[in-house]
């Protein structure tokens, strides 16, 4: 199977990687709250480049921060647990 990421869908990979550096680095420093902070930046940029995958040409990820809504668009909130979707909708 060949499977290639779009420009667009790898922009937002790259961003989420970056989101987690800093997540990390955040923790490490015992700055908690940013920690929370970044880990739903890293969840949203995510959700975003599997959505970027998918659309059609021209078309950008919705401007939202909504990860359940964000992760209902990507297509993946019903191949998620219970536990993941319960953490989503809180």
């Amino acid at each position: 199977m060949d499977f290639s990421l779009s420009d667009k869908s790898a922009y937002w990979l790259g961003l989420s990687g970056y989101d987690m550096v800093t997540a990390k680095a955040m923790q490490k420093t015992g700055r908690y709250l940013y920690v929370g902070f970044m880990c739903h930046q890293v969840i949203e940029k995510a959700l975003k480049a599997v959505i970027a995958q998918n659309c059609a040409e021209g078309e950008i990820p919705p401007k939202i921060h909504h990860l359940l809504k964000l992760a209902d668009r990507a297509k993946l909130f019903e191949k998620m647990t219970s536990e993941q979707q319960a953490l989503l909708k809180n």
